[in-house]
């Protein structure tokens, strides 16, 4: 018998999310970072930064994480699983480079990663990749020999993501008055994306129409809406919807938008709609206005009843998921077979993002993926 630990070769795992400004005077620099290399002047950027202003100037996202970075610590401890874990952002503090930085002075020298994003596209997967790397490479002209990388699979499916989220369509439905609770459809929530994006996204032999990003979305909607009619019997008709655009007029991006879907629902004398954000992990921002402030507005402007219902954020069978997916991955780079947990017809993602996943438009260096320089 081995007398490797059950998450060898790992030695650590890094949360990998978006960032976000912490305070009045962060907002127009968090959003330079988002932005770097478009040429969007400084004015633009506070007028896009309004939203942000609204709540103080602070993005949820951080304490969010934070919350997800202790369920994982107590999950991993409580299952004896000694494995610490590390946090870095793509575009504000904690930066990622810094924490690798620090991964790699603490002695670490194989990382997995769980980005705060759990559907394959070029802005949820790939960027991810190629920001890590940027850091990788800064690492080297450092001098400092960086750790090597890679990422967990796509977790869209895993029963830990999927049945939260099940759970909070029931407890929204429940917020609505009586009389609209059983005629109430879902509107199923994600960030949209330019159409070329999508049809480019997962992997090439499955391109076009939407690619994996549509697919995914649509076999999660679908199997939380079954979920919700096995536990209440009654049959809540569902559409997958997009929000938080944010491109220039003339390039297509995914639609129905939520408010043009919500003006459309009350125009089809629908009772009440519930808004699912499956699309993200957490309460963040693009879910506290777009959906809390915007969407919100716009129903009581139709006099239309809806509610909305909680991410995954830190639900301990999430972070359980995490330790699972974990072990799934130190079993296979030991090249065991582990069981691969998925619900709905997709069955489980890729371990290692094949060369032509998610493509970019301009070819970069991207880490953790069949084509990474840092295998």
């Amino acid at each position: 018998m081995s007398d490797q630990p059950a998450h060898a070769p790992y030695d650590a795992l890094l949360l990998l999310s978006f960032g976000g400004p912490e305070g009045p005077d962060d907002v127009v620099p968090f959003l330079e970072n988002v932005t770097r290399g478009r040429g969007i002047p400084r004015e633009r950027l506070k007028e896009v930064g309004q939203h942000y202003f609204l709540f103080g100037g602070v993005s949820p996202i951080n304490d969010q994480n934070r919350a997800l970075l202790g369920a994982l610590r107590k999950e991993f401890a409580e299952h004896g699983l000694d494995l610490p874990v590390y946090w870095g952002n793509r575009n504000w503090a904690p930066y990622l480079t810094d924490t690798l930085r620090e991964i790699a002075a603490d002695g670490r020298r194989r990382v997995l990663t769980l980005a705060t994003s759990a559907y394959a596209s070029y802005s949820g997967c790939r960027q991810y990749r190629e920001n890590l790397a940027d850091a990788l490479a800064a690492l080297e002209a450092e001098g400092v020999t960086p750790p090597r990388v890679d990422k967990l699979r796509h977790y869209f499916n895993h029963p830990g993501f999927v049945r939260p989220m099940a759970d909070a369509v029931l407890a929204a439905l429940a917020e609505l008055p009586e009389g609209v609770r059983e005629g109430a459809h879902l509107a199923f929530t994600t960030h949209s994306i330019p159409t070329a994006a999508a049809d480019t996204s997962g992997p090439a032999d499955g391109h076009g129409d939407g690619g994996a990003y549509v697919a995914e979305h649509l076999d999660v909607a679908r199997t939380v809406a079954e979920a919700v009619r096995e536990e209440t019997g009654t049959e809540h008709p569902w559409r997958l919807v997009y929000q938080s655009r944010s491109g220039a007029p003339h390039i297509p991006w995914l639609e129905p938008d939520i408010c043009d879907h919500l003006e459309a629902a009350h125009g089809d004398r629908v009772p009440a709609v519930v808004m699912v954000p499956i699309g993200f992990v957490s309460d963040h921002m693009e879910v506290k206005y777009d959906l809390d402030t915007e969407a919100a507005a716009k129903a009581a402007e139709l006099g239309l009843p809806v509610a909305r219902a909680a991410t995954v954020g830190a639900d301990p069978r999430f972070a359980a998921a995490v330790r699972e997916l974990v072990l799934e991955r130190a079993a296979s780079e030991r090249g065991e077979r582990p069981e691969r947990c998925a619900l709905g017809a997709l069955g489980p993602s890729h371990d290692l993002c094949p060369v032509g996943c998610c493509p970019a438009r301009a070819p970069r260096p991207a880490a953790a993926g069949a084509d990474s320089p840092y295998a």
